[in-house]
């Protein structure tokens, strides 16, 4: 692991975390957050520093991972890749729509890609996610289908979906890591691309990968980068923990990137040469044993 700077010119005041592959253990059913983690991320709030969490995950598949920890209400959560913001209480800081009219376009777009596209709107109960096959969703990502399917409802054809008007926070597809790579090539050269942002999840060990499609110019990085701004915050007071392709604005953002040991071959290779650090991976309680240096480092800041 490259280890934090043990000197830095000012300490680090916010520290922004993905959820799945950073804060979560790779198992299937790994869905605690360890203690060593959730004890990190206490000392680290109690010592002034602001915990953001950043995640492609909504709101309500969120929230109930991140309060056991204990953090502080006024905790912002990020979710669905920077398309929504709001507090741990569910308090809306900032909500971005895919326009109703380009939903429609990518329902017969994404068709092709096999049934298994997936719409989420910021409302509460089943509904808040849309797929027009849920047998073929469930046959390409089984225990997401199982964990949300009380909000999951089934409408075909899919365009219906937007009938009364409502506009989704993002569009999702899912597939082989070579299915989504070509679904991604293809939407980037037709005439949708410049009405939505594209943000791939790869998960090379299971062979699978999330295209997550945003309205224009959305991403984690964006968010944090207004967060940021509200907070009066400099880069080089902000660190960034994340493990995949959907981090990587964030990381760019930050002054402090750290990407997990467990990282997309792909990124830990463009981590190695850009400098960043590298944690250990998300099964050896990788972000704990960041925020613990950072601690440390902030104390001698401080002195």
């Amino acid at each position: 692991m490259a280890r934090f700077p043990t000197r830095s010119v000012s300490p680090v005041k916010l520290i922004a975390i993905d959820i799945d592959g950073t804060l979560l253990p790779s198992a299937a059913a790994g869905v605690v957050i360890s203690e060593r983690n959730r004890q990190a991320l206490r000392q680290a709030e109690s010592a002034g520093i602001e915990i953001v969490i950043a995640t492609g995950r909504r709101q309500a598949y969120s929230a109930p991972l991140i309060e056991p920890i204990g953090l502080k209400p006024e905790t912002v959560l990020i979710t669905s890749n920077g398309t929504v913001t709001r507090t741990l209480a569910d308090e809306r800081m900032q909500r971005t729509l895919l326009p109703v009219e380009t939903a429609r376009e990518l329902c017969g777009a994404l068709r092709r890609f096999g049934g298994t596209t997936v719409f989420t709107f910021d409302r509460d109960g089943q509904g808040e996610l849309v797929v027009e096959s849920l047998q073929q969703v469930h046959a390409r990502i089984q225990l997401w289908v199982d964990a949300n399917r009380p909000w999951i409802e089934e409408i075909r054809p899919l365009e219906r979906a937007f009938d009364s008007g409502e506009s989704p926070v993002q569009g999702m597809v899912c597939g082989t890591i070579d299915e989504m790579n070509r679904a991604e090539t293809w939407l980037s050269e037709s005439p949708l691309a410049e009405k939505i942002e594209m943000h791939q999840t790869q998960y090379p060990a299971r062979n699978l990968s999330i295209l997550d499609i945003l309205p224009p110019g959305c991403s984690k990085g964006v968010a944090l980068a207004k967060l940021a701004e509200l907070r009066g915050l400099k880069p080089e007071e902000i660190m960034a923990i994340g493990d995949n392709f959907n981090d990587l604005e964030m990381l760019k953002l930050a002054g402090h990137p750290v990407v997990m040991g467990n990282a997309a071959p792909e990124l830990l290779l463009m981590a190695r040469e850009l400098g960043w650090s590298i944690a250990p991976t998300n099964d050896e309680d990788g972000v704990a044993q960041v925020v613990e240096d950072v601690l440390c480092c902030n104390a001698s800041v401080v002195e």
